[in-house]
């Protein structure tokens, strides 16, 4: 790789996991306001915890099909910098929830196969940064967090007007062949640098980020 990867470790709710994630050189760090994720934190506790990022790294609040109170309560509390949209959020919508809160935004691509990265054509002129996800197994309540992942080399050789995140089923053992498989600048992991599900680890967080360094 040329330059480095930067990297968001996301689902972070607990200060020793946030520094590790800060001290490593994350570039942005994610909160998760989604009632079913074991990631969820309230606005009102994510408030005190990441604003020891702010200044250090992009503070991330990701939300899915989120209503305009708990939007106006991240905006109010959080003052993210951006808003990652993971649900089926329309480009009118985005551009209500960059009013509602005063963030950037990134919106989540679920894939699986290449037409879904046609999706993007629609996105790209609208949003700071696209991310691209694997899509959840069938049945699952989550609609990403769950270690799945798809064919990177999908994305290689695409460029997109803004950098692009990949996430799904990204490790410290596979970080750096998913940043040169799929020439990602961006990296987006959760469940990868879990003990347990919503259960970050400090250690995994630092080799992640070591990996792609």
């Amino acid at each position: 790789m040329l330059s480095r990867t930067r990297v968001k470790i996301c689902g972070l709710t607990t200060p020793d996991t946030l520094d590790a994630a800060l001290e490593h050189g994350a570039a942005f760090v994610g909160a998760v306001f989604f009632a079913r994720s074991p990631r969820d934190i309230s606005p009102e506790d994510a408030r005190p915890l990441f604003e020891r990022a702010r200044g250090r790294a992009g503070i991330v609040a990701v939300t899915v099909d989120a209503d305009d109170d708990l939007l106006s309560r991240i905006g109010a509390h959080l003052r993210p910098d951006f808003v990652q949209l993971h649900g089926r959020e329309t480009v009118a919508r985005a551009h209500q929830v960059r009013t509602l809160t005063g963030a950037g935004i990134i919106k989540v691509l679920a894939v699986s196969t290449a037409a879904d990265l046609e999706a993007a054509d629609g996105w790209a002129d609208h949003v700071d940064h696209l991310m691209f996800d694997a899509k959840p197994p069938e049945g699952s309540d989550l609609p990403g967090g769950v270690g799945a992942s798809f064919d990177w080399a999908m994305l290689g050789g695409r460029s997109y007007r803004h950098d692009w995140f990949l996430a799904g089923g990204l490790t410290p053992d596979n970080a750096a062949s998913a940043a040169a498989i799929s020439g990602a600048p961006l990296l987006d992991v959760s469940s990868g640098v879990e003990s347990a599900p919503g259960v970050k680890d400090a250690a995994r967080i630092a080799a992640f980020l070591k990996a792609v360094a």
